[in-house]
């Protein structure tokens, strides 16, 4: 297929000029439930769309039922794949503590496919790919799993508007995403999304029975070279086990010179 950037898709889609469009446009006139749905998730990914590539620093803290804590540092990298049918790649390193440190998680997105990601463990010096039936198993003992550790293409999904309502001091569309591939771990997933900015406030996560089992709140958000907006914490709790983790992001840095050699096995295997 041929390599076609994921902003003018997304323009001509909607028929949006290329810095997106603003509240004010009302670019869902005469669409269905299901056609505004997809058309709000396009928006937001064109929005996002041409950083290239992005490095920042976590702190990680895992609580348990009880309110014990414990914490992990790591970091993660990022690159923007601008070519439709392709997904983006990320590498998240462990540094703290020691017991885990030099583990490395390489995901590379797809689209209707599993992602494919790699774990290499440190202490036995070996990688182990992630089935692709497995990708709900908890990612490093945290509320987040494997899944949810993949890049949200437009494509991953089909939708549905459900409603407009206040989140906070904004507008907020609510719009329920289906997965498409079909060993998710995810029934269905409701997206909080700002009418403003289009950035992700919340997201309600139903497991293979139709239950609400985790919640996503991301806050804290801050805008980069003008354009780029990323949330600097984000807080996944667990309903059922009334565990959650907190992922808390800083030292965040765009257009470093990534490229597709950082995001490969032997690059997995030489993170430190």
């Amino acid at each position: 297929m041929k390599h076609i950037s994921k902003v003018l898709i997304a323009a001509s889609f909607l028929g949006l000029p290329m810095t997106g469009a603003s509240a004010q446009d009302n670019p869902f006139k005469d669409m269905d439930a299901a056609a505004k749905g997809r058309a709000i998730a396009e928006i937001a990914e064109a929005r996002d769309a041409g950083f290239h590539d992005s490095s920042a620093e976590l702190k990680m803290t895992l609580r348990n039922k009880r309110g014990g804590t414990s914490e992990r540092e790591l970091r993660i990298l990022t690159l923007e794949e601008m070519a439709l049918e392709v997904g983006d790649k990320s590498m998240v390193v462990f540094d703290r503590p020691r017991d885990v440190k030099g583990t490395a998680l390489l995901t590379h997105s797809n689209i209707l496919d599993a992602d494919d990601q790699w774990l290499f463990l440190p202490s036995i010096k070996r990688v182990k790919r992630i089935s692709s039936r497995n990708k709900a198993g908890s990612f490093m003992g945290s509320e987040f799993s494997y899944e949810d550790m993949g890049s949200p293409e437009v494509a991953k999904y089909t939708y549905v508007w459900l409603r407009d309502e206040a989140c906070g001091d904004l507008t907020c569309h609510v719009v329920e995403r289906l997965p498409a591939f079909e060993y998710s771990g995810y029934t269905k997933t409701t997206v909080w999304t700002d009418t403003e900015e289009y950035r992700v406030h919340k997201i309600e996560f139903y497991d293979r029975r139709g239950d609400h089992f985790k919640t996503l709140n991301i806050t804290d958000y801050r805008q980069y070279l003008g354009k780029y907006w990323r949330g600097h914490k984000l807080d996944m709790v667990n309903h059922k086990s009334g565990k959650s983790t907190t992922l808390s992001w800083s030292n965040m840095i765009f257009q470093t010179g990534l490229t597709d050699r950082d995001f490969s096995q032997a690059a997995l295997k030489r993170a430190r």
